[in-house]
């Protein structure tokens, strides 16, 4: 396994081959020195897409459609589970995945375009299912807070998924929505620990800065959740039941959890990772994902990927079911958004 350290504020130094390169090239050194290392700064590519609203059918997922403004996510989360797409636009699932990013820039448009057709039936959209939402260059394209102005004036329901502060710009725009039960929010917590958090997910906000966003969303009588995820057996799953209990004092109404995914590219990715930080307990983590994916690192059936089976597997979820049973963190108050508001500009609303 490389030794290489990522670049500070990265999860990733490597940039491995995306599964649809027709070739490959290997790095020699030829004796020149390189005075200059390669950049590792953010860059942001335009895409004009051809739709934005992603329909899926899986028995695991508590929606069927979804909305992603960009592709690749700054936050360098290194177990992340959508790293893999990036290969579908010629890009390494490695540090590329972190760098080079895609925003798509007509994505409200489309929004409007697809809202408005005459056959669309509503049902609650979930905003960032694939990569995040309030990344950070959230904060220029501002291709997230148009969206939310769209489906507020749409009066379409939505769910967010984020470990991103910037939600708190939104502010404005969430608490109309809530008051129209037309949202609720997840904030993923996956550490308590800066330390590990500075090196599992680099850019993403800090455990107090998440912490503090449930609170302020509550504050704003917004529906919010905590999602504990992923899991990571002898790396977080000892945080479990400190990570709930934090959640529900910053004001959470629910939780959920989900096990370490590693699917396609994401396994080598972390696999580096673990061996880079945690040599000692890197074939014991190795070793517990496997007993809990039938002896391999992945195990992609529905119903199986996102909690496992075996007795790791099992063992955390009666964890998790005690935890939540004894801190109430099962309240769906708020968390039943009404499709029947539902609007395009101009429209009418049923009278009954």
């Amino acid at each position: 396994m490389s030794a290489t350290l990522p670049p500070r504020g990265r999860g990733t130094a490597s940039n491995p081959h995306n599964r649809f390169a027709p070739t490959r090239s290997v790095a020699e050194d030829d004796g020149w020195l390189q005075e200059v290392p390669p950049s590792r700064a953010t860059e942001v590519r335009n895409e004009t897409a051809k739709t934005i609203i992603t329909r899926n059918q899986s028995p695991d997922l508590p929606f069927d459609r979804s909305l992603n403004p960009y592709r690749g996510c700054e936050h360098g989360c290194i177990y992340c589970y959508a790293r893999p797409s990036h290969a579908y636009w010629d890009l390494s699932p490695g540090i590329d995945f972190e760098t080079k990013l895609i925003a798509k820039t007509n994505a409200v448009a489309l929004l409007e375009q697809q809202l408005s057709k005459p056959g669309y039936v509503c049902a609650p959209i979930n905003l960032g299912s694939n990569t995040d939402p309030y990344q950070p260059i959230e904060r220029q394209h501002l291709l997230t807070r148009n969206s939310l102005k769209v489906l507020l004036d749409y009066r379409h329901p939505l769910t967010i998924v984020t470990k991103g502060s910037l939600i708190l710009r939104d502010l404005d725009l969430l608490s109309e929505l809530a008051r129209q039960r037309l949202v609720a929010v997840y904030i993923s917590l996956t550490s308590l620990d800066d330390e590990l958090k500075r090196i599992l997910e680099p850019r993403a906000a800090a455990p107090a800065a998440r912490l503090r966003a449930i609170r302020v969303l509550r504050d704003n009588h917004i529906p919010v959740g905590v999602l504990c995820a992923p899991m990571i057996p002898m790396i977080n799953d000892m945080e479990l039941e400190q990570l709930l209990s934090a959640a529900k004092d910053a004001g959470a109404q629910s939780a959920g959890y989900m096990l370490l995914r590693l699917p396609r590219e994401v396994a080598p990715l972390f696999e580096e990772w673990l061996h880079n930080h945690y040599p000692q307990r890197a074939e014991h983590v190795l070793s517990l994902i496997r007993q809990s994916r039938g002896g391999e690192l992945y195990d992609s059936r529905f119903g199986h990927r996102f909690r496992g089976q075996g007795a790791f597997a099992d063992l955390l979820a009666q964890r998790f079911a005690l935890a939540i049973r004894k801190l109430r963190l099962n309240q769906r108050d708020g968390f039943n958004l009404d499709c029947s508001r539902f609007c395009p500009p101009g429209g009418q609303l049923a009278l009954l």
